[in-house]
């Protein structure tokens, strides 16, 4: 359930029973080195990061560790099955995740083979369900599809994230009124997962009433990370202000601003 904070012009959400203020969830992977990604989530305001268990160094004392720039003290780390294409795969990497750092909610993705990497729905669903019968909670990477995203809600998933485009290619939404249909239908967060490439897209997200947006790419992979993130950020709060304000109609004709009464003639 959200909370409006009327002075500040800013609300929270509830996740898996854990409040937040952010709407933005960033990942951890992509950047040029730990630094940078340590600023960028800094610049981004999240409170959450995605951490690929099968990609970054969490047990390693011998190698640099994300926790010695991401503090999990500070953060809340999720824990994602990123590069898992079978639900053996990814039930597994998510057991070894809570072995090593006692992490129960945890982002659950199955893809499809390359070059679209699209949501392995049948293989996504396998996975969440023994997911959640082992007592995880989990948030569910899934195709903009309204049938499978409630059916993985009655399943017990915490959040449901249906893509926006395919991971990486930041083409932006590609289908915003299926996600529109998606989120009326919910009673669990949902989060736009995928796609985003610049912060207009993350501000669309938040305007079609999605609880939040969750992105890598498009902040590791710009010119400029950390400005990038700032921008993320901004176009976060500022999709979401736009969503609780309600916007205007949309009309084929004109109606001019200014009262066409009394005008001199």
């Amino acid at each position: 359930m959200d909370t409006i904070l009327p002075d500040t012009g800013t609300d929270s959400w509830e996740l898996a029973g854990r409040r937040f203020t952010s709407r933005l969830i960033v990942g951890t992977g992509k950047y040029k080195s730990l630094e940078e990604t340590a600023a960028a989530i800094e610049a981004s305001g999240a409170e959450i990061v995605t951490v690929a268990v099968r990609r970054v160094n969490l047990s390693d004392p011998a190698a640099p560790m994300l926790q010695d720039f991401v503090d999990p003290r500070r953060y809340t780390y999720l824990p994602n099955t990123a590069g898992c294409h079978t639900a053996r795969d990814a039930v597994r990497t998510l057991r070894l995740a809570r072995e090593a750092g006692g992490w129960n909610l945890v982002k659950l993705e199955v893809l499809g083979p390359p070059p679209y990497l699209y949501p392995d729905m049948p293989a996504t669903l396998e996975a969440a369900e023994a997911l959640i019968a082992d007592g995880f909670e989990v948030m569910v990477y899934c195709a903009d599809d309204p049938v499978a995203a409630k059916r993985l809600e009655a399943m017990g998933c915490v959040a449901i994230m249906p893509l926006g485009a395919p991971i990486g290619s930041g083409l932006g939404l590609q289908n915003p009124a299926m996600i529109s249909i998606l989120k009326a239908q919910a009673g669990v967060p949902v989060l736009v997962d995928a796609g985003v490439g610049t912060a207009s897209d993350a501000c669309i997200a938040m305007e079609i009433g999605c609880d939040a947006v969750l992105l890598n790419s498009a902040i590791a992979h710009a010119g400029d990370p950390v400005r990038m993130a700032r921008a993320m950020r901004a176009a976060v709060e500022a999709g979401r202000l736009a969503y609780l304000a309600g916007r205007m109609p949309r009309k084929m004709g004109a109606d001019p601003s200014s009262p066409l009464a009394g005008l001199i003639r």
